[in-house]
């Protein structure tokens, strides 16, 4: 096992986890507004203290790198970037998609839809989606087959995939089904789950034991879109 702090900003959630080789995890998981740089610092020095330990005798810190929410991508980045430096730390970036996608396959309705195929959409604002396509490993964590997409909800691939899940349900609905017949069951579909520090902790273990742990001079945010907001023109545009 390893000493891993996972931190992730980069949705409406702040949230923060400490796994210390086979002790329980120490979670800290809050929605907030505009006061994750306000919550974030203190819970990892709460969930230290609780642990009886100190952020030199880590092994290495782990973040949500996105793509997100371009200011919260950013904190989460900026506070490791301060906190690995001071402890002379290595980072493990991880992929927002990837977190939810490891978080996924352990939720009792994925296991039990029997899917081995599925997608992870995400509201990206601006009338867009991010996606990825993933399929199931037996004994490890899903695999994301290609890139990260950011597209419209039209243009989200569905054909012969058996699970779908993600915030960009909620707000498109219907019109992430364009490229098949009919839409989902419920039983294929997941609409409330989203990025938790757990589901940074997961990847970024299996990251840690195939040593593609970083030098905190590398750590960046995974910026999908280079546009990240419209004039007032586009908006007017946008709403007819």
């Amino acid at each position: 096992m390893t000493r891993i702090l996972a931190i992730d900003t980069s949705s409406a959630w702040c949230s923060v986890a400490l796994s210390l080789n086979d002790a329980v995890t120490l979670v800290r998981h809050q929605k907030v507004s505009a006061g994750a740089s306000q919550l974030l610092l203190p819970w990892v020095k709460e969930l230290l203290n609780e642990a009886s330990s100190k952020l030199s005798e880590l092994d290495a810190i782990a973040v949500g790198i996105g793509p997100g929410a371009f200011t919260g991508v950013r904190l989460g980045v900026a506070a490791v970037q301060g906190l690995a430096t001071a402890a002379k730390l290595p980072v493990l970036p991880v992929v927002s998609l990837d977190a939810i996608a490891s978080q996924l396959v352990q939720a009792s309705s994925f296991i039990s839809s029997g899917a081995q195929s599925f997608v992870v959409a995400l509201d990206a604002r601006m009338g867009e989606v991010y996606w990825a396509e993933y399929r199931t490993v037996l004994n490890q964590l899903p695999q994301r087959q290609g890139e990260i997409h950011l597209t419209a909800p039209e243009l989200v691939q569905l054909k012969n995939i058996e699970f779908l899940a993600g915030s960009a349900i909620a707000e498109f609905g219907e019109r992430l089904f364009a490229s098949i017949d009919s839409p989902f069951s419920s039983e294929q579909l997941d609409p409330a789950i989203g990025i938790k520090a757990q589901g940074v902790l997961v990847c970024a273990q299996e990251m840690w034991h195939k040593g593609l742990q970083q030098d905190i001079h590398l750590l960046e945010p995974l910026y999908i879109r280079n546009k990240v907001a419209l004039t007032s023109v586009e908006r007017s545009q946008q709403h007819g």
